[in-house]
């Protein structure tokens, strides 16, 4: 399942884009296929070294000044000479090389943007299938122009993938001048659009779309195949196409490729239609209610960590004399045990405003590494009514399942796949176990400036918004603006609520403010501004400085809880001092915060704390380590459950598949 590219894949690949939908067949990865990437591991990072990326370097400094006398027309020719080139020549280095000339031309005159050095690398990296690691703020929208103007003058057709709807549109949106200058037709498959008009976008050379938007099509493609496998039904609904939305799966530039690849690889993604309520709203409230009288460690013991919940003897004892004064499906025990132990995890583990939120009546499910809004989605098994009953919602129904798929399967059928993240050697391993893609690590283009101030540890939260406040107000004072990162909705609300009555002028994003993104990030770079947001404001967003930041020491950042990845701490931090510019970050935390409520012994939280109570600057330093220990074990967890995830879904492919509905 190599995804490095050969001499013969690409002209293969060029050919399939006219013929039956493609994708790779059988893309789980045999556990000696597994072991011999890791045995060869050392000899590729050798070839993924930037000295030897680099390379790419010398043949298109060899067309600097190629097209630099060629107007618009000369260079739709040039572009139109070069699709020959790089189907014959199958993406050679040359050919890839002046191409990339082309594109950097096109860039510098279009957006007044032409490509660096560092970013032309990123580009030949992400083409011969590896995860370019590039520092935040290194320009990796720019950079994805590059393989993907390649392939799809190659004949390959290209999918750009994002996390989310507005970073996909905006990024379309920018880079629009470069492929219409080149003649590429560009387009973008959002979720409020309609099945036509994705369609219309996905037979564009370039495609620039969403994980879950692109799998959920691709998923509801294979249910429109289902039970039509043979190669004369596939090449006769692709030539068609029918009510088919992609071509197949060919090549992908996985922008922020940690969080699509690895972090939201973690829930399956299922395509359902929605049933009649199973549930009475009497039976639900009884459950809850059942529940809310259990104790814990004493009928039932909780595993936050983990996010599990099991009934205790004593909690079975409870509910059999609780049910005795009921009728009906009460009595049945299986029943009556999944029942209340979903609503104890309602009640338990599902936080308002920091795992959902409520809108307009509607229970809508929060993405906890993004911040954003879960259009569409919601939990199985009667968990998502127990919680509509919890806040007074009305009842939805049951989603039947009608196909599902794991973001491991779907990005392994991809023929080509590359990507780029700025936060992406911890996880490397995975990648390349799980999706066979290598990492390269690029350097930045300036020195960065990035300055880290004293973290801070304190005892209680109250004491840590305080501190926050404090530090808001200090920087605020000198001109600079100030983002504030905070971990859930309602802690940012809860600051902003301090701020107001401190008399700090500030604004708020987050999934309650998601329409005003645009706007709010546009001015949280200006001179004393000041930006309270949850996760929102991490990946992706690039926030510009206003006139005379830099002359101040530029955007500072604070954080104020630790993440269950420190990846996504320092895609935080990497919001300052990009490109060169001055900027500085500073850690904020407290003992009751939920990574240490969770992920660390009350052992090892009394020793945090009589640490902090010596006073001292060391003692401190060592409450911090623990806190990072914690996270460590937060990282461990997660990675647990993507490995069974991807257990799960390697059974379900060799037990269900047969039924046909899988997918």
């Amino acid at each position: 399942m190599a995804t490095r590219l050969a001499t013969g894949d690409v002209a293969s690949l060029a050919g399939a884009a006219g013929g039956p939908y493609a994708f790779r067949d059988d893309p789980s990865p045999g556990k000696l296929e597994t072991w011999a990437q890791r045995l060869t591991a050392p000899l590729r990072a050798r070839s993924n070294s930037y000295a030897t990326l680099s390379r790419i370097l010398t043949h298109v400094h060899r067309h600097d000044g190629t097209f630099t006398d060629c107007d618009d027309a000369g260079l739709r020719a040039a572009a139109t000479e070069l699709r020959y080139e790089l189907k014959l020549q199958n993406l050679a280095e040359a050919a890839v090389g002046k191409t990339f000339a082309l594109v950097r031309e096109v860039a510098g005159r279009k957006l007044g943007m032409p490509h660096f050095d560092v970013q032309l690398v990123g580009g030949w990296a992400m083409l011969n299938g590896m995860i370019a690691e590039m520092e935040t703020g290194e320009g990796k929208t720019l950079t994805a122009t590059l393989p993907a103007c390649a392939a799809a003058m190659a004949g390959i057709p290209t999918h750009v993938i994002t996390v989310n709807d507005y970073l996909a549109g905006r990024d379309a949106e920018i880079m629009r001048p470069i492929y219409e200058a080149l003649g590429l037709t560009l387009g973008v498959a959002l979720a409020d659009m309609s099945d036509a008009e994705r369609k219309a976008a996905y037979d564009c050379d370039i495609t620039y779309t969403t994980n879950k938007q692109v799998a959920f099509d691709h998923l509801r493609d294979r249910i429109q195949l289902r039970g039509k496998h043979s190669r004369m039904s596939m090449h006769f609904l692709a030539e068609g196409r029918g009510e088919l939305l992609l071509r197949g799966l060919y090549f992908a530039v996985i922008d922020e490729a940690d969080s699509v690849l690895v972090d939201e690889a973690v829930t399956p993604l299922i395509i359902s239609q929605r049933g009649k309520p199973q549930f009475e709203r009497e039976m639900l409230a009884d459950a809850l209610e059942a529940a809310a009288s259990l104790e814990d460690e004493v009928h039932f013991r909780l595993n936050r960590s983990e996010r599990r919940l099991k009934l205790l003897p004593a909690g079975e004892t409870w509910l059999v004399d609780w049910a005795a004064e009921r009728a009906g499906l009460w009595h049945n025990t299986r029943y009556r045990r999944e029942l209340v132990s979903q609503a104890l995890k309602a009640l338990y583990l599902f936080d308002r405003d920091q795992h959902y939120l409520v809108d307009e009546g509607e229970v809508k499910i929060i993405d906890e590494f993004t911040g954003r809004v879960m259009e569409g989605r919601s939990w199985e098994q009667g968990l998502h009514q127990l919680i509509e009953v919890k806040e007074g919602c009305e009842i939805t129904g049951e989603m039947e399942t009608m196909g599902r798929i794991s973001y491991q399967r779907f990005f392994r059928r991809y023929l080509m796949l590359g990507g780029m993240s700025g936060t992406v050697n911890e996880v490397a391993g995975e990648l390349r176990d799980v999706y066979g893609n290598d990492v390269a690590t690029i350097p930045t283009n300036r020195p960065n400036c990035r300055q880290r101030y004293r973290g801070r540890m304190l005892v209680s939260e109250d004491e840590k918004w305080r501190y926050v406040v404090e530090r808001i107000r200090a920087i605020h004072a000198e001109g600079r603006p100030v983002l504030v990162g905070t971990r859930s909705v309602v802690a940012s609300e809860q600051l902003s609520e301090l701020l107001t009555r401190e008399g700090l002028p500030h604004e708020v994003l987050n999934a309650r403010k998601d329409r005003h993104e645009a706007g709010i990030v546009a001015k949280a770079g200006a001179r004393g501004r000041i930006t309270v947001a949850t996760n929102m404001a991490g990946r992706g967003t690039d926030i510009k400085l206003g006139d005379g930041v830099s002359d101040i020491g530029g955007l500072h950042v604070i954080a104020t809880e630790r993440h269950e990845a420190r990846r996504i701490d320092r895609q935080l931090f990497g919001r300052c001092a990009r490109q060169g510019d001055p900027g500085s970050y500073e850690e904020i935390a407290s003992l009751e915060d939920q990574l240490v409520h969770i992920h660390l012994s009350d052992s090892l939280k009394r020793v945090a704390h009589t640490l902090l109570e010596s006073g001292s600057r060391l003692g401190e330093l060592g409450a911090m380590m623990l806190v990072a220990r914690a996270q460590k074990k937060a990282q461990g967890r997660s990675g647990r459950r993507r490995v069974q995830m991807q257990k799960m879904d390697e059974y379900l492919s060799n037990v269900l598949a047969f039924t046909g509905r899988l997918e």
